[in-house]
C-alpha cells in the first residue's frame, strides 16, 4: 500500500534565500527538460504538467497582489529569464530578470534561488537574476483533492500557492535592492511594517533574546577567522531572515487559507537559521541542539508578540 502524503494545510513552503547548504542537489536538476515532461516521483502518478495554464495561475495571484501579478505578467513557466523591472538611479540602470519553472523534483515545494548580480561599467547597468522552482508534488493530497475535483483547477491552485510564497522573497529582495521607491511593492511595504515592529522598542526583550541565541549559534558555526563585526552582521542577516519567513508564511497562509502556528514556524526556521549560522563546527552536536531549541522558544515568543501588535494596529 502506498504511503499517504500529509494534508496540504500541514505542509510548509521551504524557501531558500542564500546560497550554500540548502542548494546542494538542486544544481544537478535537468533544467533543460521540458516543463510538461512526465514525472516518476515516488507516490505520485505521472502527469503532463502542460495542463497547468499560466493564465489560470496568474489570475489567482492577481486577485491577491496586483504588484506580484505585474511582476509575473510576462514571465513564462519554462525556466527562461524575462526582464521584469528596470529603474534608473543617476547614471546607473538597475534591472531584474526572473525565471520560473514548474517541475516535479522530490519533496520540496518550492525554492527561490538567491539573486545573482552582474554589472557592466561600460553600460552602467546592474542586472539581478532570480530563479524560482515550483514543485506541485502534493497534487494528490487528500484535502486538496476534496477541495478541487478538477485536476486542472487543483494544479493551478497549488502552483499559485507555492509561486506566491516564493515570489514574496523575490519582491522583498527587489525592495531592498532597487533604488528609492522603485521597489516599493505592496508586499515589500507590508514586510517592512512587520520588520519595523520586530525591531521596535516594544519588543526589545524578545528581540534581544532571539539575537542572543543567534549570536551563540554564529559563534558555534564560525570558522575562527571572522571578526566581531562580521558576526554581528551575520546575526542581523539571520534575524531579518526569520522575520522574512514569518511574513512570507503568514501572508501565504492568509491568502490561501492555510495558516501555520507560530510554534511550528519557530521550530522549523530556528533550525534553518542555525544551519545558516554555520552549524556545530565549534561545539558538540548536543550543545548545538540545545541552543537551537532555546532559539525556537525565543522565536515563538517574538512571533506571538508581533502578531499581538499587528492586531491592535
Amino acid at each position: 500500500m502506498k504511503k499517504k502524503t500529509r494534508p496540504l494545510e500541514q505542509n510548509e513552503n521551504i524557501s531558500q534565500d542564500n546560497s550554500g547548504y540548502f542548494f546542494q542537489g538542486f544544481y544537478d536538476l535537468n533544467l533543460s527538460s521540458p516543463c510538461s515532461s512526465f514525472t516518476s516521483v515516488q507516490y505520485i502518478p505521472c502527469l503532463d504538467l502542460s495542463i497547468c495554464r499560466e493564465t489560470g495561475v496568474k489570475s489567482i495571484i492577481k486577485a491577491h497582489s496586483k504588484d506580484m501579478y505585474h511582476l509575473l505578467e510576462n514571465v513564462h513557466f519554462d525556466g527562461e529569464y524575462c526582464r521584469v523591472k528596470c529603474a534608473k538611479d543617476g547614471e546607473w540602470e538597475f534591472c531584474w530578470d526572473l525565471a520560473v519553472r514548474v517541475q516535479f523534483f522530490g519533496k520540496m515545494q518550492g525554492v527561490a534561488l538567491y539573486p545573482k548580480r552582474s554589472f557592466s561599467g561600460k553600460e552602467k547597468k546592474i542586472v539581478y537574476r532570480s530563479f524560482i522552482l515550483v514543485n506541485p508534488y502534493q497534487l494528490w493530497d487528500e484535502s486538496l483533492v476534496r477541495r478541487f475535483w478538477n485536476i486542472q483547477e487543483r494544479i493551478e491552485f497549488l502552483v499559485a500557492r507555492i509561486l506566491f510564497h516564493e515570489c514574496i522573497h523575490v519582491m522583498i529582495s527587489l525592495g531592498k535592492t532597487f533604488p528609492s521607491s522603485s521597489g516599493n511593492t505592496d508586499i515589500f511595504l507590508e514586510f517592512r511594517e512587520m520588520l519595523d515592529i520586530a525591531e521596535s522598542k516594544k519588543l526589545v526583550t524578545e528581540t534581544n533574546e532571539v539575537k542572543f541565541r543567534l549570536w551563540n549559534l554564529a559563534l558555534f558555526g564560525a570558522s575562527g577567522s571572522e571578526s566581531e563585526q562580521t558576526l554581528f552582521e551575520r546575526v542581523q542577516e539571520l534575524y531579518e531572515f526569520l522575520i522574512n519567513e514569518k511574513y512570507s508564511n503568514q501572508k501565504t497562509g492568509q491568502v490561501f487559507n492555510s495558516p501555520l502556528r507560530n510554534s511550528k514556524l519557530a521550530r522549523k526556521y530556528a533550525w534553518i537559521a542555525a544551519v545558516k549560522a554555520g552549524g556545530d563546527q565549534q561545539i558538540s552536536k548536543r550543545v548545538w541542539q540545545v541552543e537551537v531549541r532555546r532559539l525556537s522558544i525565543a522565536l515563538r515568543a517574538l512571533y506571538d508578540e508581533i502578531d499581538s501588535l499587528l492586531r491592535v494596529k
